[in-house]
C-alpha cells in the first residue's frame, strides 16, 4: 500500500511583480513627505531664529553685541582709563557718508560719555537706513553700556541732509572683576549702516532742532 502524504499548501509569495513597485512608491511618498516637513521646519526656524539671536545676543553680550542701560551707574567712575575707539561702515547700496566726530577718546571706566557720529546723505533723493553695531573684543559686550543710540531705529534723510547722531555710554565698572578682560586697553565700537528698501511709514512732525550736551 502506497503512502499518501497530505499536499501541503504553499503561501501565496509577499512580494510579486506588482508589490515591489507599490512598496517603492509607498516609500518615496514617505521620504517626499519628511523632506517636506524639514524643509519647512527649516524655513519656521531660520525666521524663530532672527529675533531670539537678536534677543541673546542683547542679553549676554554674545558676539560683541552692546547691553542696553536705562540710566547711569550709581556709583561713582574708577580711576583705571580705557580708550574708546569709533568705526564707521556704511553697506553698499546706501550712498550715504558716515562717520564718528573723534575716532578716539580716553575714558573712565563707570564714567558716562557722550559722542557723535555724523551722516549725510550724498543721494539726491530721499533714503533710508538702519544701523547695527558690535564691540571688540567680544568679551567686552556685555559691559558696553549704552544709554541712548542710533541703532536698530530706521533713518530716514532728506536729499543731501546732514544730520548728528549721539552716542551716550558708559563702561560698566563690573568689567575690572572679570579676568577675560585683565589687561583690557582699547574697546572698539563699530557700526555699519544697512539700507532699508521697504521703510515704515514715518508720522509727519516738525524736526527737533539738535541739542549737543558736552560732546567728548
Amino acid at each position: 500500500m502506497e503512502n499518501h502524504k497530505p499536499a501541503t499548501m504553499t503561501p501565496p509569495p509577499t512580494g510579486g511583480h506588482d508589490a515591489g513597485p507599490r512598496r517603492g512608491l509607498t516609500r518615496d511618498a514617505v521620504v517626499g513627505a519628511t523632506c517636506g516637513l524639514v524643509v519647512v521646519l527649516m524655513v519656521g526656524a531660520a525666521y524663530a531664529a532672527v529675533p531670539f539671536y537678536n534677543w541673546f545676543c542683547r542679553a549676554t553680550g554674545f558676539n560683541g553685541t552692546t547691553q542696553v542701560a536705562t540710566a547711569a551707574p550709581t556709583s561713582a567712575p574708577l580711576s583705571r582709563k580705557v580708550a574708546v575707539r569709533f568705526d564707521s561702515n556704511v553697506a553698499g547700496g546706501l550712498p550715504w557718508k558716515f562717520e564718528p566726530e573723534k575716532t578716539e577718546i580716553e575714558v573712565r571706566i563707570g564714567e558716562v560719555v557722550t559722542v557723535y557720529y555724523t551722516v549725510t546723505n550724498q543721494a539726491a533723493r530721499t533714503t533710508t537706513g538702519q544701523a547695527a553695531y558690535n564691540v571688540a573684543p567680544l568679551t567686552v559686550g556685555a559691559y558696553f553700556q549704552k544709554i541712548n543710540c542710533f541703532c536698530f531705529t530706521e533713518q530716514t534723510m532728506a536729499p543731501g541732509e546732514t544730520r548728528q547722531m549721539p552716542v551716550v555710554f558708559y563702561v560698566d565698572p563690573a568689567i575690572v572683576k572679570d579676568s577675560d578682560n585683565d589687561g583690557l586697553n582699547t574697546i572698539t565700537l563699530s557700526y555699519t549702516f544697512y539700507p532699508v528698501r521697504d521703510p515704515a511709514p514715518q508720522p509727519v512732525a516738525a524736526r527737533e532742532p539738535d541739542q549737543r550736551k558736552g560732546s567728548l
